[in-house]
C-alpha cells in the first residue's frame, strides 16, 4: 500500500520545514517539501531530502542493548526491555537509597524539537527528584540581550524582508542555518534590495551579499555601538521615532558613544574607520533596513551585551515603524500552548539543584554533594556537543556512573552507556511543532510503525514512571492524548478554526495582531536602550575573553551536518576530511601546506585536522566547520576537545566561539 503523510523536520533549525512523506509497504521511500507549508514552501536542505536514509539506516538500533566490554569500546549484546527496565530501575532505586534522587542526571537538548518527545522526561525526572540540567547549551544569551531592550515584544514575521531595501545578515549563515529564509531574500533582492553579510570569514552565504564585511570575532558590539556614534554625531538618528518610543538613547549618546568614534571601533573590530562610517550611514539612511541576527556571536563571554547593543540599533533609526525594517532574532509561540502543559514543574516536591549542561565535564568528575552516580541521555550526544571534550570523556569513563542513552545509533555518547534503548525517529510517533524562525506550527503523526523495537520518549518514560512507582495518571496517556489536551485548551492567539488545522496535520501560521512591530512588551512600554533593571543599564562593550594561544577558532556550522546529528549517513560523510581552514599568509609564515595533518590545541587539549588554506579566512583565524563524531576524526578527539566550560556575560549559554588555539603540523 502506498500513501503520502504530511510531518515536519524535527531537528534544531528554526526553519522547521514542512514534510510530505511517501510511504510504501511499510517504509518510508521518498521525502519531499509540502509546497502548502507558508514558510519552507516546497523546498529542504541537503540533510533531509534523503531523510529516509536515515529513518531506514543499516546502522539503527532496533533492540535494547547492554554493554559487554569496557566503557567507551561500543560493544553490546541485545537485551530484551524488561531486562532493560529491570537493570535500570534497580540501579536508579539502589542509588536513590544510598544518595538521594539528586545523584541522577538527565541530560537532552534539541534533537528533538516537537513539544511532547522534546519535553517529555521533565515530567518524570521531576517526579523522581533527580537532579535539574540548565539547557543553555544554544543562545540563551541571545534570547537575553533581545529582552534586555525588548522584552516580549513580538518578533518581527519573516516577510518583513519582503518589504525591505537593506537586508543585514549579521552573524548568521544562512545557507547552513536559515536556508528557507532565502525565499524572502531573493523577493527582495528582486525588488532591488541590498543584501549585506558581517561574519568573522567569507562562509558560502557570502554568494548571495551584496557586501561582505569581516569583524574580528567577539566585537560586533563594538561595531553597533560605532555605527551609533556616527548616527548621532551625523544627526541620522530617527528622533521622532526616539521620542515616542524609545527609552535611554540621550543618555547613551552622551555617557558611551563619545567612547566609540569609528577610529577606536577600527583598532577593535578591524574594520577600517572610513568603512565603519560608511556603514552606519547606508543603515541609518535606508528606507526600512531589516537585520537578521545568528547566534554565533552570542557564543562568547560577551554575547548577551552584544545582542543587547545590536538590537538597539533598529530603535535608533526608527526601523520599527516602517514596513519591511526591524530585526529578528528567532520567534516565540509559546504563548500558544506553553511548555509547561508538558514538562509540570509542579510535579516536583521540593527544589533540587541545578546543574549547567555546559559544564557536563564538572559535573561528572568534580560534583561530590551528591556525586552524580546515574546519567541519562536523549536528544543529546554530550559525548560530541558538550564543551571541553577530554573532561566529559574522563567523566562518562568512569565505571561507577550507570549511564543510560536512548538513542538510535550508536553514537559517540552512546559508546560509554551500561545501557541502550533503541529511539524512534520523527516519522515513527506523534508529536507537535512549533518553529523558533517563523510563526508556523503543525502536528505531526506516525508515517510509519517504529523501526525494530524502537520507543518514542513519551513512551519510555511513561513505562520507567509506572516501573519506578510514579503512580500519576499524567503518564498514563498517549502522546496522541497529550496533544489532544493541550488542543482542548488554546489561547486567545488561537480560533477553533484553526485548531482544526492543527488537528489535521496541516501547517498553520499564527496571525499576528495589527500594529504589533510598534506594540513594545517591556516595562516602560518603550524600547529600552536604557533598561534600569540590568547591572549594565545602558549597553557597552567587553572584550572576549579568549585563551593564551594565537589563533582564534571559529567552529561553524556545516551544511551537511546539524550539530552532531547525520553523522551517521555516509552519503552526506563519505567526502569529509576534519578540516581546519587558515589563511594563506597564517600558512605560508608557519611553514604549512595544503591537506597536511596539523594540530590545534590550547590548554584543555589537541585535535587533529586536516590543514586547507583559503584566502575566505582572514589572518588570525582558524575555523573548523561540523561537529564530526570521532569515527570521522583523523585523530582520537573532536572540535569541543578546545572548547571551554565557561558562560556568557548573562544567560548562563556556551562560549563555544570565546576560544583560541595554536597550530602545528604533526610531526
Amino acid at each position: 500500500m502506498k500513501k503520502i503523510v504530511r510531518s515536519v523536520c524535527p531537528y534544531d533549525c528554526p526553519d522547521t520545514c514542512g514534510l510530505l512523506v511517501h510511504v510504501a509497504d511499510g517504509r518510508v521511500v521518498k521525502v519531499e517539501g509540502d509546497p502548502d507549508h507558508p514558510f519552507t514552501r516546497g523546498t529542504l536542505c541537503p540533510k533531509m531530502v534523503h531523510y529516509e536514509r536515515t529513518v531506514h539506516s543499516e546502522r539503527r538500533i532496533v533492540t535494547p542493548l547492554r554493554r559487554i566490554d569496557s566503557k567507551g569500546s561500543g560493544k553490546f549484546a541485545p537485551i530484551s526491555w524488561e531486562e532493560a527496565f529491570e537493570r535500570i530501575t534497580a540501579n536508579w532505586k539502589g542509588i536513590i537509597a544510598q544518595y538521594g534522587a539528586e545523584a541522577i542526571l538527565p541530560y537532552s537538548y534539541a534533537g528533538t524539537m516537537g513539544v511532547v518527545q522534546r519535553n517529555a522526561g521533565h515530567p518524570f525526572f521531576y517526579s523522581l527528584g533527580a537532579s535539574r540540567l540548565e539547557r543553555t547549551i544554544c543562545s540563551p544569551a541571545k534570547g537575553y540581550g533581545w529582552n534586555a531592550v525588548m522584552g516580549q515584544t513580538l518578533a518581527p514575521h519573516t516577510n518583513e524582508i519582503h518589504s525591505s531595501d537593506l537586508i543585514i545578515l549579521w552573524g548568521i549563515h544562512t545557507l547552513a542555518t536559515n536556508i528557507h529564509s532565502m525565499h524572502d531574500i531573493i523577493i527582495a533582492k528582486k525588488q532591488g534590495a541590498k543584501v549585506w553579510l558581517i561574519d568573522t570569514y567569507e562562509t558560502p552565504t557570502a554568494k548571495i551579499a551584496d557586501r561582505m564585511i569581516i569583524v574580528r570575532p567577539g566585537t560586533d558590539g563594538a561595531l553597533a555601538l560605532g555605527m551609533m556614534h556616527v548616527i548621532a554625531r551625523e544627526n541620522l538618528a530617527d528622533k521622532d521615532f526616539i521620542g515616542k518610543h524609545v527609552q535611554g538613547y540621550e543618555e547613551l549618546v552622551t555617557t558611551v558613544l563619545p567612547k566609540y568614534s569609528p577610529e577606536i571601533v577600527s583598532e577593535i573590530t578591524g574594520i577600517a574607520a572610513g568603512a565603519i562610517e560608511e556603514i552606519a550611514r547606508q543603515y541609518a539612511t535606508a528606507g526600512a533596513p531589516f537585520i537578521r541576527l545568528g547566534s554565533g556571536l552570542s557564543r562568547y563571554s560577551n554575547g548577551a551585551m552584544t545582542v543587547r547593543t545590536i538590537t538597539c540599533l533598529p530603535g535608533v533609526v526608527g526601523a520599527w515603524g516602517k514596513p519591511g525594517g526591524g530585526l529578528l532574532t528567532g520567534t516565540s509561540t509559546d504563548a500558544a500552548f506553553p511548555s509547561n502543559r508538558v514538562t509540570h514543574e509542579e510535579f516536583q516536591e521540593q527544589p533540587r539543584r541545578m546543574l549547567n549542561m555546559n559544564k557536563l565535564g564538572q559535573a561528572l568528575t568534580e560534583v561530590i554533594d551528591p556525586p552524580i552516580k546515574s546519567l541519562y541521555v536523549y536528544n543529546s550526544n554530550p559525548a560530541a556537543i558538550a564543551p571541553d571534550q577530554n573532561l566529559v570523556l574522563q567523566g562518562l569513563a568512569r565505571e561507577d556512573l550507570f549511564t543510560v542513552v536512548h538513542e538510535r545509533f550508536i553514537t559517540d555518547t552512546a559508546k560509554y552507556a551500561d545501557i541502550v534503548l533503541p529511539a524512534t525517529t520523527s516519522l515513527e510517533h506523534s508529536d507537535m511543532y512549533r518553529a523558533y524562525g517563523n510563526y508556523v506550527m503543525q502536528r505531526a503523526y506516525p508515517a510509519i510503525s517504529p523501526v525494530g523495537q524502537a520507543k518514542s520518549n513519551w513512551e519510555v518514560f511513561s513505562l520507567l514512571a509506572d516501573a519506578m512507582g510514579i503512580n500519576k495518571p499524567f503518564f498514563k496517556q498517549s502522546a496522541d492524548d497529550l496533544i489532544d489536551a493541550i488542543l482542548a485548551k488554546p489561547s486567545s492567539w488561537l480560533a477553533s478554526t484553526q485548531l482544526e488545522t492543527l488537528r489535521e496535520g496541516r501547517p498553520l501560521e499564527l496571525s499576528l495582531p495589527a500594529g504589533y512591530k510598534t506594540q513594545f512588551r517591556t516595562p516602560s512600554g518603550k524600547i529600552e536602550i536604557l533598561n534600569p533593571q540590568e547591572d549594565a543599564i545602558l549597553p557597552n562593550y567587553t572584550k572576549p575573553h579568549g585563551d593564551d594561544a594565537e589563533f582564534w577558532l571559529v567552529n561553524a556550522p556545516d551544511m551537511r551536518l546539524l550539530n552532531s546529528s547525520f553523522n551517521e549517513r555516509a552519503d552526506l560523510t563519505k567526502n569529509n576530511k576534519m578540516l581546519l581552514q587558515i589563511n594563506p599568509d597564517d600558512a605560508g609564515k608557519m611553514g604549512l601546506k595544503d591537506d597536511q595533518l596539523v594540530i590545534a590545541g590550547n590548554e584543555r587539549g589537541e585535535v587533529a585536522f586536516t590543514l586547507r588554506i583559503s584566502a575566505k579566512i582572514p589572518s588570525g583565524i582558524v575555523v573548523a566547520e561540523g561537529v564530526w563524531w570521532l569515527e570521522h576524526a583523523p585523530g582520537n578527539r573532536s572540535v569541543n576537545t578546545l572548547t571551554s566550560q565557561r558562560l556568557t556575560d548573562k544567560g548562563n549559554g556556551s562560549t563555544f566561539y570565546d576560544v583560541k588555539v595554536n597550530v602545528r603540523a604533526v610531526q
